[in-house]
């Protein structure tokens, strides 16, 4: 039996319906306080999104429904096998409108993000010194009360930054949800992880 770890919160109820619509599941699966949930012949562990590579890595879980953000973040040992096409989202900077020419102007910026490897990435790529603050929720905040001048975070309608007073100022990518494995269980479990993956297709 395969056993999957699949995102709480935003992504749960587009993995589901992906599911449903494929066949891998038959009944309707709900976001609740029980964690590990038996359908179609597969265990499903509920898991905090930024957790899902823990779980894939370690051998834990054999498969995982996770974003390509937190991938990129995590860098885990694990194999990525497909573009699930769900939870498209973008990676971006956001701040203040009047900050938006200092941005691109400026050689030394301060940002507030949940993603500091994928921040500290991209602007040593840029060649820019940034201070990074590492925060792990509500981080629009932070420009708001001098913080940082500059957040870099997932902007999936930009409700949250317009109600916040904040634009985007550059899109640094695109995320979309990916399913993940184990390498240990793609090759032990290698014929239930392709007809798996078949499903999907």
């Amino acid at each position: 039996m395969l056993k999957i770890a699949i995102p709480k919160g935003r992504l749960f109820g587009e993995t589901i319906h992906l599911f449903l619509n494929k066949g891998i599941i038959e009944n309707e699966l709900r976001e609740g306080r029980k964690l590990i949930l038996n359908e179609g012949g597969y265990t499903f562990y509920l898991v905090k999104p930024s957790d899902i590579p823990v779980y894939v890595e370690s051998g834990v879980a054999d498969l995982g429904v996770c974003g390509y953000d937190v991938y990129l973040e995590r860098k885990p040992d694990v194999y990525r096998l497909l573009d699930l096409g769900i939870g498209y989202c973008t990676i971006a900077v956001a701040g203040k409108p009047e900050s938006k020419e200092k941005y691109f102007n400026s050689t030394h910026i301060t940002v507030a993000t949940k993603y500091s490897s994928i921040a500290y990435e991209f602007f040593k790529g840029k060649g820019i010194k940034a201070d990074i603050y590492y925060l792990n929720g509500s981080v629009e905040l932070a420009p708001l009360v001098g913080l940082a001048e500059f957040i870099l975070d997932l902007v999936q309608t930009g409700r949250t930054l317009r109600e916040n007073g904040l634009i985007v100022i550059e899109e640094i990518g695109k995320s979309t949800a990916w399913l993940i494995a184990n390498k240990d269980s793609f090759r032990i479990k290698n014929s239930l992880v392709l007809d798996f993956i078949g499903k999907l297709k």
